[in-house]
């Protein structure tokens, strides 16, 4: 038998009822068939075929674009909320302690000048009994050792004194309210402008016309520099 031959076993009852005999030809067909399809569907192709799809939504880059009246009206409802809608988180630190610093100032120079003026209001009148503004000395401290002059024009200037630095508090956090809402809507508005650093420049011959009716027009050349 020649190397290449297959030998195929058919029981004989198989042969009584006409069976078909495999042929060699038939059989290797069958194998490459088989073999062709298992490495059709193997997971190796499948993967090859998964990942030779192009992926195009990675490629969509989303640029923010931030409204400047949108920013406006959120920083005049809550100062640092247009800081952060513009994405600047790092200036939030900054508004919010403006305003904590801001308001203790107003809250304890309000409370000195509440104490002072209570203090200077007793001792301009003549009630004996009304005597807060001793509460500012030591307890060692008679009021028939001071001089009423100077307590008078001491216990006035530490009232006003208060008084001042209070309504400058008051001035800074109205200031400070305004200059975040200026700050949420400029920097929301540059976020329209191209800050590219390519310049360009363009060169060309011009005629000028001059304003004298008699006069010739003259040549020269204009400049024309785009950032």
């Amino acid at each position: 038998m020649p190397a290449d031959s297959l030998a195929v076993t058919v029981p004989a009852d198989s042969l009584a009822l006409g069976t078909r005999v495999p042929h060699r030809s038939d059989s290797l067909s069958t194998q490459a068939r088989s073999a062709h399809s298992t490495r059709a569907f193997t997971p190796d192709t499948l993967l090859l075929t998964a990942d030779s799809i192009p992926d195009t939504s990675m490629g969509n880059v989303r640029i923010f674009n931030p409204d400047p009246i949108r920013a406006l009206w959120l920083s005049a409802l809550c100062p640092g909320l247009g800081q952060i809608y513009n994405r600047r988180y790092w200036k939030l630190p900054i508004v919010v302690g403006a305003f904590v610093g801001l308001g203790y100032g107003t809250t304890w120079n309000n409370r000195m000048l509440n104490d002072y003026t209570k203090a200077y209001r007793d001792v301009m009148d003549s009630d004996p009994n009304t005597r807060s503004y001793m509460d500012f000395f030591p307890p060692t401290v008679k009021e028939s050792d001071l001089d009423p002059a100077w307590l008078k024009k001491t216990l006035k200037n530490k009232k006003d004194y208060y008084r001042r630095y209070r309504d400058i508090c008051i001035i800074g956090i109205v200031g400070v309210y305004l200059l975040n809402i200026v700050d949420a809507y400029v920097d929301a508005s540059l976020s329209h402008f191209d800050i590219s650093p390519d310049l360009s420049m363009d060169v060309a011959p011009a005629v000028i016309n001059n304003s004298a009716p008699a006069s010739k027009p003259g040549f020269g050349l204009q400049c024309a520099i785009n950032f």
